[in-house]
């Protein structure tokens, strides 16, 4: 069971009726310390929040309840949908970002998430897919929680995909496929570029290479359930 600090934030509202939790979407700060972000996302004129903040020492903050929506996601889309607040939790990882000197994240943090995600995880029906970054939900304005962030370790404690070598086959239409894992791909290099971040950090240009179709094949039946082609 993690254990929270409460920092309650008066930036929220009621949720959809009806509207389902089926979302998980992990962000950084982008500020220079913790104290900043949470100075932030707590100020009342400021209009945003989150409903978890985690630091680098691996100490978790709520924010906002769950059954409450948090103001995080901004103008985002995920698989059709656009009221990403309202059917999500969002999750904030203390990191001064690419504008303040981004750094990997510390082990004592990612686990701390991994504890905080399944925890998440097991109180709504958030399928794998739907635990996504900030950059995937907003790829022409965002880049978190970007290249450093460690999403095979995630996928490895059962939080979100990761394609395995073995499904790496083929090339179809990327374009489609993105959309089908979820993306708007109304500005394809943007698209391709937050896919890249998250699935091959090792060089992201926004290019669809061979290396970038294989993936986006792979995760793209990982997302939908279809069957490895051959």
């Amino acid at each position: 069971m993690i254990s929270f600090r409460d920092r309650p934030s008066p930036n929220f509202d009621s949720r959809p009726d009806g509207a389902p939790i089926d979302m998980l979407v992990l962000h950084y700060t982008g500020m220079g310390t913790a104290k900043a972000a949470l100075d932030r996302l707590t100020d009342p004129e400021a209009r945003v929040s989150a409903h978890y903040v985690v630091e680098e020492d691996g100490t978790v903050w709520r924010l906002v309840d769950e059954k409450a929506r948090a103001w995080h996601a901004g103008i985002s889309a995920w698989r059709g949908e656009t009221d990403i607040n309202g059917r999500s939790v969002g999750i904030e990882l203390v990191n001064p970002g690419h504008e303040f000197g981004y750094r990997a994240f510390p082990g004592a943090q990612i686990e701390a998430l991994i504890g905080l995600a399944n925890e998440v995880l097991a109180r709504h029906p958030i399928p794998p897919r739907n635990v996504v970054g900030h950059a995937d939900i907003a790829p022409a304005r965002k880049m978190d929680p970007g290249e450093l962030f460690d999403w095979p370790r995630l996928a490895a404690a059962g939080i979100g995909l990761w394609p395995a070598d073995g499904q790496m086959a083929g090339i179809g239409g990327h374009a489609a496929e993105l959309g089908g894992i979820g993306y708007d791909t109304a500005d394809l290099p943007a698209a391709v570029t937050a896919f890249q971040r998250r699935f091959r950090p090792s060089s992201v240009d926004g290019e669809i290479d061979a290396e970038t179709g294989r993936l986006i094949g792979a995760v793209h039946r990982l997302a939908t359930g279809a069957r490895q082609p051959g």
